[in-house]
């Protein structure tokens, strides 16, 4: 991980953390993104679900994958969960989601959580980041959070994936975003049987069948969005 915000500090990508390396007691040390966050709070700040912050978010994304697309990874890379490394992937965020962003009046100072950073495809990072914010989640997480307008979401789809610049047929894009959560889901399932508490915690919240929920309703929302 440090590797690669150095490597985001070398080419000028502003909206990460810096890498500063590690304490007396080996605790590593990065820099501290201003700003406000949404925490644990439930509804979400209104501003969350604005097309504002979908713009600033899906730009955000452009350009770090812009950034990142020339990283090669140290050969001894290891990542939290499975992942390989090969010529045509990038190292993605993978967890860019509100609740892992840096608001600062109004705008978007960046991300910061980079522990789930791994080799992936380029669209299987931007299917996350649309599932968080616009939002493609169950509904009645969504809900949770703040956000109602369901009839709106094929809209807001489009706005964030033209601000990314994002050119295929917006099914085809939802079954990446349908894949991506399902992968999830079985991540989950699978790190919590290997006996990680904070998974199993996760396992007896419902986050893996809120996935699964998610996933069913957004072959929905694929007849809904039209070519």
């Amino acid at each position: 991980m440090h590797a690669l915000l150095r490597h985001l500090e070398a080419v000028g990508f502003r909206g990460a953390p810096r890498a500063l390396g590690f304490d007396e007691q080996g605790r590593e040390v990065l820099s501290y993104l201003p700003g406000e966050v949404v925490g644990t709070r439930r509804p979400w700040p209104k501003w969350v679900h604005s097309d504002d912050a979908l713009r600033q978010v899906a730009a955000w994304l452009r350009d770090f994958h812009t950034a990142i697309a020339e990283f090669v990874p140290p050969p001894d890379a290891a990542w939290r969960e499975t992942g390989q490394w090969r010529p045509g992937l990038i190292v993605g965020h993978n967890d860019a989601a509100p609740y892992n962003a840096a608001w600062a009046d109004g705008r978007l100072v960046g991300f910061f959580d980079w522990d789930f950073a791994a080799p992936v495809t380029r669209e299987w990072d931007l299917a996350f980041t649309a599932f968080a914010w616009v939002p493609l989640h169950a509904r009645h997480v969504v809900a949770a959070e703040g956000f109602t307008a369901f009839t709106d979401r094929p809209r807001r789809l489009r706005l964030f994936l033209d601000t990314y610049g994002w050119t295929g047929p917006i099914p085809t894009f939802l079954e990446i975003v349908q894949q991506r959560v399902r992968a999830s889901a079985e991540g989950i399932r699978r790190t919590a049987a290997s006996g990680d508490p904070a998974y199993q915690k996760m396992i007896d919240q419902g986050v893996d069948k809120n996935l699964d929920t998610a996933a069913s309703e957004l072959a929905t929302l694929t007849q809904e969005a039209g070519p």
